[in-house]
């Protein structure tokens, strides 16, 4: 039994898709299906069981009844807008840590989503100590758990494996609501008013030439499904593409792809100015220095790849 959580969520559904392009069936999913919407995530995988994450975390605490082949754990909070910091530390830290210790215990191997949150503000992005600043609790809560993780590595009897995604879209993110990509929002802009609306300068960047890393999201389950296979591999891994795109890059790849549509800047929100990366790029040398070799689609192939699955029918 592989386990999953976040199973409905972004990256979690894709990941299970994945784990059944490999022929693999016997899979725990497990999520907080509050917003049931979330459900259409998971139609179409093939699945043995689904657990709420509060019966799993229940079950850690006196057996499951089994022993998990691997546990892939994608579930959290990803709101970074969020600042109940008591709710982002339980949902966050806290479920990750039981997830951590339940595997060392038993020896599993725990493949976890980190966030490139955890550098915050830097122009530096490396899996170093000295670049980890979050601007926010969100982040906080990732880099938290990370330092946990990297106390235990040298003991742990099985693989642990941290991956610190940069700016995911692709199918599967229209749940997440505000949290959804830029992309996805470029591309309902485009549908419902023919505009794509960036943010004006901010930060020392000209209008929509702030610049982010944007990986697709079947590269990030990739990244997941190689360590999976690859159980020597240890240690806590950036995963982008490694080269940065302006919004401006996005929304012309998206209109590109539309065959219409304009662009227009809006004022910069004064709400997050101070919790704002305007700039990430993955240094994933150290990705490529464990074996790691696959290619990552640049932004025009990625939001092809996207508008033609959500436009398919």
């Amino acid at each position: 039994m592989i386990i999953v959580t976040g199973a409905a969520g972004f990256v979690g559904s894709n990941l299970v898709r994945g784990l059944n392009r490999l022929g693999e069936r016997d899979i725990l999913a497990v999520d907080d299906l509050t917003d049931g919407y979330k459900f259409e995530n998971l139609v179409g995988s093939d699945i043995a069981d689904y657990w709420d994450k509060d019966l799993l975390l229940d079950r850690l605490k006196g057996g499951l009844g089994f022993k998990p082949r691997c546990v892939f754990h994608q579930g959290a909070c990803s709101v970074t807008t969020e600042w109940d910091g008591r709710y982002m530390m339980e949902t966050n830290y806290r479920y990750s840590k039981e997830l951590l210790d339940f595997c060392l215990d038993i020896g599993v191997p725990l493949i976890y989503a980190s966030s490139a949150a955890v550098y915050g503000s830097n122009s530096s992005f490396q899996e170093d100590s000295t670049v980890e600043r979050p601007l926010n609790v969100y982040g906080y809560s990732k880099l938290l758990f990370d330092q946990y993780v990297q106390r235990r590595l040298d003991a742990a009897p099985a693989q642990i494996v941290g991956l610190r995604y940069f700016n995911v879209y692709g199918p599967g993110e229209a749940h997440k609501g505000g949290m959804a990509s830029v992309a996805f929002h470029l591309n309902d802009q485009i549908l419902r008013d023919g505009e794509a609306r960036l943010f004006e300068g901010s930060d020392g960047y000209a209008e929509g030439e702030q610049l982010r890393d944007f990986i697709y999201v079947d590269d990030v389950v990739d990244v997941n499904l190689w360590f999976f296979k690859q159980t020597e591999q240890s240690g806590i891994f950036n995963v982008g593409t490694g080269h940065a795109a302006t919004f401006n890059d996005l929304a012309d790849a998206v209109i590109g792809w539309h065959g219409t549509g304009t662009k227009c800047y809006i004022p910069f929100p004064k709400h997050i100015e101070n919790a704002y990366q305007s700039f990430t790029q993955a240094d994933i040398t150290k990705l490529r220095s464990v074996g790691y070799d696959s290619s990552f689609l640049d932004i025009r192939e990625g939001v092809k790849s996207y508008l033609d699955t959500l436009h398919k029918n």
